[in-house]
């Protein structure tokens, strides 16, 4: 089953979008969408990392629901900081975050948060992926920062992945 259907879920997820994109259910369609759903997972396996280690279920949740509290809190940061950017502009500043993670799908997920995250933006990760430069829209304290986002997001990504 697995060799032909290596993703069960994203030849679903094409299928339907498949479908959603052309507004049709017509036979015709439905093929066309049968056969992406079925091909493209195939032809695209060998691009797909190996699955991580996940650990700790618990720890993600908290995770998750912290970073949906900070992505909501930051908008409203962002925004405010834009507003009043006229008579008091954003302190915005590169920051240099030393790592202890070094799983790499940890330092991908520690990318998507900080993508995700209005008022950050990763920029570059040292080769030797101990240390991080981060772009932050309005920067208060610098030290504050940074033990923020080792504690709200490296470390519990060091509980789930490492």
């Amino acid at each position: 089953m697995k060799r032909w259907l290596p993703s069960p879920w994203l030849s679903l997820g094409l299928f339907g979008g498949w479908l959603l994109l052309n507004r049709s259910v017509g036979a015709g369609q439905i093929l066309l969408g049968l056969l992406v759903a079925l091909v493209m997972p195939l032809l695209m396996a060998p691009l797909r990392p190996t699955p991580g280690p996940l650990r700790a279920p618990a720890v993600l949740l908290r995770l998750i629901l912290r970073v949906g509290r900070d992505v909501l809190r930051s908008a409203f940061d962002v925004a405010r900081g834009v507003a009043r950017a006229g008579t008091r502009p954003p302190r915005g500043a590169f920051v240099i975050i030393p790592l202890d993670l070094r799983d790499p799908h940890a330092l991908a997920a520690l990318a998507m948060i900080s993508a995700v995250v209005p008022g950050t933006v990763w920029s570059e990760l040292a080769p030797d992926r101990s240390a991080l430069l981060m772009h932050v829209f309005d920067l208060d304290d610098e030290v504050a920062f940074i033990a923020h986002f080792k504690a709200d997001y490296e470390q519990p990504l060091k509980e789930i992945f490492e």
